[in-house]
C-alpha cells in the first residue's frame, strides 16, 4: 500500500509506514506514574511504579525499533509499561530523531545524550546508580549496543549494569550471512529492507542498495579484517541446516564505498568494535529469533562478547520472527512466543 501511495504521489512509503505504526495514545495506568519529559532536549517518556519500594529501583533506558525510520513513544507504550510493571523498574523510553530526515549519527547521539542526562540526574527518579540498563529491539538494539560501547570507557559516569539487545542489527558489511538467505522473505523484515533501512539511516536515501546487498561496498582488505568477527564460520552449524547459499564473489566498487564508508564505524555497526572496547562491556542479554534475517548478527555478537570474557544470557525463540516483541498486545492480538520473549527479558532484569 505504501508503494501504491508513493506512485500516486499521495505520500511517501515512509510517511505511510509511520502512520500505520503510530500506535494509540493509552489512558492512565493504575500501577504506574507516566510523564513526558525532555532529557538534554531529547523527548522521553518516564514510567515509574507507584508501589513503594524497599530501596532504589533499577533504571532501564529503552530505545525502540523500527529501522531508525519508524517508531515512537506511543508505538512502544505497551512494551514499556509491561517492562516497568513486571520488573518493578523505572523505564525511560527515548524518542530519538528518525531517518531519513535525520541521518546518522542523530539517533545515536540522542540516545547517548538522553542516557548521560539520566545517569547524571538519577536521584530524581529513585534509581540506584549501579543498576542502570540500556535496552532496545532491532534498530533500538543497535543503538543500545552503540551507547553501551561508548560508555564502557567513561570514568566520569556510573558503569552500566547490563545491556539488553533484542534481535539487534549490528553490522552492514555482510548481507550474505546464513540467516539473510534463510529468512530473506520472512516478514516483518525482508533482506532488502534491512539494507534499505541501514542506508536510510546512514545517507537519508537508499541509493546503491543492490551493490550493498551484493557486498561490493567493502574493500577486500577490510573484508578480510572483519572476517574474524563477521563470518559464517563463527555461527554454530545447527543454524546452517536450512539451506545456505555459497557466496558469489563480487567486485569491489570504490565509489560505492565512498558513499557508505561510515558503515565501518562501530557507533553505526557495533559488531566492528575492537576487542579492547568489547571486553569492557557490561553483562549482556541477547534475544534472537530463528526466522529473522538479523539472527546471525545476534549470534556473532554473542560469540564476540563471550570471547572477551563478558557474561551473556542468550534467549532464542525457535518459533520467533523479527519484530515479534513489538507486536505484544498490538491492536488486541499477541503471539505467545512474543510474550515468552518479553518475559525472558523481565526474568533477566529480576536476576540482576
Amino acid at each position: 500500500q505504501g508503494r501504491i501511495l508513493e506512485k500516486t504521489g499521495l505520500c511517501s512509503q515512509i510517511t505511510f509506514g509511520r502512520y500505520v505504526r503510530q500506535g494509540r495514545k493509552l489512558g492512565g495506568d493504575p500501577k504506574l506514574f507516566i510523564q513526558d519529559l525532555q532529557f538534554n532536549k531529547v523527548p522521553v517518556r518516564v514510567y515509574q511504579p507507584k508501589a513503594t519500594s524497599d530501596g532504589r529501583r533499577r533504571g532501564i533506558i529503552f530505545f525502540h525499533g523500527g529501522g531508525w525510520v519508524f517508531g515512537s513513544l506511543d508505538t512502544y507504550e505497551k512494551v514499556c509499561r509491561y517492562l516497568s510493571r513486571e520488573s518493578e523498574s523505572v523505564v525511560v523510553s527515548v524518542q530519538y530523531r528518525l531517518a531519513p530526515e535525520h541521518k546518522y549519527p542523530a539517533a545515536y547521539e540522542d540516545c547517548l545524550n538522553a542516557t548521560i542526562h539520566f545517569m547524571r540526574n538519577i536521584e530524581h527518579y529513585g534509581v540506584d546508580p549501579v543498576s542502570v540498563i540500556v535496552c532496545g529491539d532491532s534498530a533500538g538494539g543497535n543503538l543500545a549496543a552503540a551507547v553501551s560501547q561508548t560508555l564502557a570507557g567513561r570514568p566520569d559516569l556510573p558503569k552500566l549494569r547490563a545491556q539488553i539487545l533484542i534481535y539487534p542489527g549490528l553490522q552492514a558489511v555482510d548481507f550474505h550471512l546464513p540467516s539473510y538467505h534463510q529468512n530473506r522473505g520472512v516478514p516483518l523484515l525482508f533482506r532488502e529492507r534491512a539494507a534499505f533501512f541501514a542506508l536510510q539511516y546512514l545517507n537519508g536515501h537508499a541509493l546503491h542498495m543492490q551493490e550493498v546487498l551484493e557486498g561490493s561496498h567493502i574493500p577486500p582488505d577490510m573484508r578480510l579484517k572483519y572476517r574474524k568477527w563477521v563470518s559464517p564460520d563463527n555461527i554454530p552449524e545447527k543454524f546452517k541446516v536450512r539451506g545456505v547459499k555459497p557466496l558469489r564473489s563480487t567486485d569491489f566498487i570504490a565509489e560505492v564505498y565512498e558513499t557508505v564508508k561510515r558503515f565501518c564505524e562501530p557507533n553505526l555497526c557495533p559488531l566492528l568494535a575492537e576487542d579492547a572496547v568489547v571486553h569492557q562491556l557490561p553483562e549482556s542479554f541477547i534475544l534472537t529469533c530463528e526466522y529473522d534475517v538479523l539472527r546471525d548478527d545476534g549470534l556473532l555478537y554473542k560469540k564476540r562478547l563471550e570471547d572477551n570474557g563478558v557474561r551473556v544470557t542468550w534467549y532464542h525463540l525457535e518459533d520467533g520472527f523479527h519484530g515479534i516483541i513489538s507486536l505484544y498486545d498490538y491492536c488486541g492480538f499477541s503471539f505467545p512466543s512474543g510474550k515468552r520473549g518479553l518475559d525472558s527479558v523481565v526474568n533477566f532484569l529480576k536476576s540482576l
